[in-house]
């Protein structure tokens, strides 16, 4: 089974996202990569009636949502033998360790992280929608209650869905790793071509050349050339051309 496989059947997908700005870029990004069968619902409520009418590959859907957040739609969607079988992607800012407990509660099969990038989108819906394809039915539950950040919460999660969940989980940390690695590499390029000057910097009183810190003396212009991003013009103050060229001053004047 191969994402062209996937690609050639009439998958259909169902975003429930009630931010239009947001649901209207995932379907874009959605379309680019072939996925042109896509519905949009602006909360959980209505993503339920859209399921209640159609049958569905994947549903990717916010948490935060009014009426009904992305937990309870997934909750909802898991509990109806109809629609149990239908995977859940969940959209997440993930801003406490609780967030993957409750993605586990709710039975969604994975995550992603807000802000996302379109490349780590499509590899979690190939993913998903391939491992859907290979599984088939059939898999064991089991209860288990565990204590966590002070509550206690009961799950049935399945093997295949803890796998899916730590892979995602796994994933998120990969991609964040590397955003990070290039904004960190991009603020070391962008360091190295900033000179600051700063301390104290000895100057004679009389030629007004400076000392480096190796002890040697510069002068001043060539000092700054070389530690700072500054470039010279040169002129004249009022004070030098009335000293220098006195006739000029006072036809000036």
């Amino acid at each position: 089974m191969s994402i062209q496989d996937i690609k050639n059947r009439p998958i259909e997908i169902l975003i429930a996202e009630d931010s239009p700005t947001q649901a209207l870029k995932l379907q874009k990004t959605l379309k680019e990569n072939g996925y042109n069968n896509i519905s949009l619902a602006k909360n959980g409520q209505e993503a339920l009636s859209f399921l209640r009418k159609k049958r569905f590959n994947l549903v990717i859907s916010d948490i935060m949502m009014p009426e009904m957040d992305g937990y309870e739609l997934c909750r909802k969607i898991k509990t109806d033998d109809s629609l149990k079988d239908i995977p859940v992607l969940l959209l997440t800012t993930l801003s406490e360790p609780e967030d993957i407990i409750k993605g586990v509660e709710c039975g969604a099969e994975s995550f992603i992280t807000k802000p996302y990038n379109a490349e780590l989108l499509m590899s979690r819906v190939q993913y998903i929608l391939i491992n859907q394809e290979i599984r088939g039915m059939g898999i064991h539950q089991m209860n288990i209650e565990i204590y966590f950040s002070g509550k206690k919460h009961l799950i049935n999660p399945n093997r295949i869905q803890m796998i899916d969940l730590l892979l995602s989980t796994y994933e998120n940390i990969i991609h964040k790793q590397r955003e990070l690695a290039q904004a960190n590499k991009k603020l070391q390029e962008a360091t190295e071509t900033i000179k600051v000057l700063n301390g104290l910097l000895p100057i004679c009183a009389k030629c007004k050349k400076i000392r480096d810190k190796d002890g040697k003396w510069h002068n001043i212009e060539s000092y700054i050339s070389k530690n700072s991003e500054a470039e010279f013009t040169h002129g004249l103050c009022p004070d030098c051309i009335e000293e220098l060229y006195p006739e000029l001053s006072k036809i000036k004047a």
